[in-house]
C-alpha cells in the first residue's frame, strides 16, 4: 500500500452497530478492548479480515471510518503478513463512520462496499 487511504473500513456484528447508533461511540469489540485499540482494515484486507476473524458469522456490518477525524489517535502498525493494518487508540466516534450497511458479498465472493 503505497498511499494510506483517508477511509478505511470496521467490521462490526449487528449488536455492536447497534451499541454504536445507540451510544454514538463504539468502545471496541472483545478482541479490541484486550489488545488496547480498534482493529480496521483499508479496503484490500476487508475480505482477509472477514475470512479469518468472522467465518460463519452472520449479520454482520461494514462502517466505512473517516480517518482524517480521527487525527493522531490512528496509527498503522505492521499485523497479518506483514501488512500495514488501521488502529485506533481512542473509542470510534459515530460522527467518523461515513457510510453503515450490512455487509454483503458480491457473487464473486467480492465485498458489497457501501456508497
Amino acid at each position: 500500500m503505497s498511499a494510506l487511504p483517508g477511509h478505511v473500513w470496521k467490521i462490526l456484528t449487528s449488536e455492536q452497530k447497534d451499541r454504536l447508533l445507540v451510544d454514538g461511540i463504539f468502545q471496541g469489540a472483545p478482541v479490541d478492548l484486550a489488545d488496547g485499540y480498534i482493529h480496521l482494515s483499508a479496503e484490500p484486507q476487508v475480505a482477509g479480515t472477514l475470512d479469518k476473524h468472522f467465518a460463519g458469522q452472520s449479520d454482520l456490518w461494514l462502517a466505512r471510518v473517516d480517518l482524517v477525524q480521527l487525527g493522531d489517535a490512528v496509527r498503522w502498525e505492521r499485523s497479518r503478513g506483514d501488512a500495514l493494518f488501521p488502529h485506533i487508540y481512542a473509542p470510534l466516534p459515530l460522527g467518523a463512520v461515513t457510510a453503515l450497511a450490512p455487509l454483503s458479498r458480491l457473487e464473486d465472493g467480492t465485498i458489497a462496499y457501501p456508497d
